[in-house]
């Protein structure tokens, strides 16, 4: 096993630490395998983590030096524990502990299906695995947190950048062929009476549901999300970042089991509740009541596009077209900016039109589907990069990158020695 291999197994197990418990382990004798400053590690820690390992990676449980592999990774981590524990720089409050058992916690709801199934698999109720598993989320956050700040300093310059490449060129991966791109993109707009009357509809849905309607009846018959309409509009527990800024800065402002009130965003119109707050988390359900396009409004929208691009092949600049005029804010404000993108990640919908174009074409205006809108676009085909081996004048930044891993990846290993020289440990594997 590479040290490649152990420092994933590190990794893996400083993520999931503290959420494995076995129900074989709860009947079986334990006993200290090792000791790390004044931290023991059990027998039943140290099978945990290898039950875990073996089932996330499908590897052979008696594959030679798997144990002692992992046991070297559980020591490491309570190596960096106890030096963060002398560190007065690490601080950890209590709201972020809160968030992120939280957020572990969401995560073991969303994958076994219900709170209640979480419960049975750690055998004990939701308020009892919070209080059991808080100090071990402290721990890990802090080590996570001093290995972070001693990162953040180690860099590659560019004389190792240079020294890297000339040493591991004939063994670096290749880099992927790659699109640089910029978009146009907008949304066809909803004419104004359509528009009130579907808000007049949202409204008495609000209205009804104040005076004591059932919420989840109303997301039932009257929804448009196809995804939550089933389950009353639950949409489970989500962090920032993950809905359209309008429905998170009404939601977040809410008390819980408040309603909103007729929330806009591009796709529709919203009622909201919050169900309940955890930190950084909430859980809302929500009443989408969707925007219904017609024809006309598309066409019109497409039209537009295309004079955009006539302007555009007659020599005017497509990112000052971008930043007037794409409704896509994060790449407008960058002219329109989408970066190299491999063609593999492409979405099939861009990867199908870019099989017409040469360097620096631009598309006629089709049609493209996000996670949060639904619009007509026109791309920019600055240069198509093809499959090559990497080089420092083209690829630069990603030889950069992976100096910098390299790099890091070093420190590490010389830090987890020299704490292993400053703090006292010791191994009783095969003490009986």
């Amino acid at each position: 096993m590479t040290n490649r291999s152990l420092r994933f197994i590190e990794i893996f197990i400083f993520i999931f630490s503290f959420c494995t418990l076995s129900s074989s382990q709860s009947t079986m004798v334990d006993r200290i395998v090792a000791v790390v400053g004044k931290e023991p590690i059990l027998l039943s820690d140290l099978n945990a983590q290898i039950e875990l390992y073996v089932f996330t990676n499908r590897i052979d449980p008696n594959t030679p030096g798997l144990r002692e592999q992992v046991l070297d990774a559980l020591i490491n981590e309570k190596l960096i524990l106890a030096k963060a524990i002398e560190d007065t720089n690490v601080v950890v409050t209590d709201d972020e502990v809160n968030n992120e058992l939280d957020a572990q916690i969401a995560q073991r709801v969303q994958q076994l299906g219900s709170e209640k199934k979480v419960e049975e698999a750690f055998g004990m109720p939701m308020a009892r695995l919070k209080r059991e598993y808080r100090d071990g989320m402290r721990k890990q956050i802090m080590s996570s947190k001093l290995w972070e700040m001693k990162k953040m300093n180690i860099n590659a310059s560019r004389r190792e950048v240079e020294q890297f490449y000339a040493q591991y060129k004939d063994s670096l991966p290749k880099a992927q062929q790659e699109a640089e791109l910029y978009h146009l993109f907008m949304i066809p707009k909803v004419s104004g009476s359509a528009k009130t009357a579907l808000k007049q509809l949202a409204q008495k849905i609000l209205d009804s549901i104040s005076a004591g309607g059932d919420f989840a009846s109303f997301a039932s018959r009257y929804s448009d999300d196809p995804g939550t309409k089933p389950s009353g509009g639950d949409l489970g527990f989500v962090r920032r970042g993950e809905f359209f800024p309008e429905f998170e800065e009404a939601v977040f402002s809410l008390k819980d089991k408040e309603l909103s009130q007729v929330v806009e965003t591009p796709i529709g119109f919203h009622i909201i509740q919050l169900m309940e707050r955890r930190g950084e988390q909430v859980h809302p359900r929500h009443i989408l009541f969707k925007f219904k396009r017609d024809a006309s409004e598309a066409d019109s929208t497409i039209s537009f596009l295309k004079t955009l691009k006539d302007s555009i092949v007659k020599g005017r600049n497509f990112s000052d077209f971008a930043k007037r005029h794409s409704e896509d804010k994060e790449s407008g404000s960058l002219g329109g900016y989408l970066g190299r993108i491999p063609a593999a990640q492409l979405d099939k919908s861009i990867a199908d039109v870019l099989k017409n174009m040469k360097d620096g074409d631009i598309s006629d205006p089709f049609e493209y589907i996000s996670d949060k809108a639904r619009g007509y676009q026109i791309i920019y085909l600055k240069k198509l990069i093809p499959e090559h081996e990497l080089n420092l004048t083209d690829d630069w930044i990603k030889l950069e990158q992976l100096a910098t891993s390299y790099k890091r990846n070093s420190e590490y290993q010389k830090w987890i020695q020299e704490l292993r020289s400053e703090i006292y440990w010791d191994v009783r594997i095969n003490e009986n």
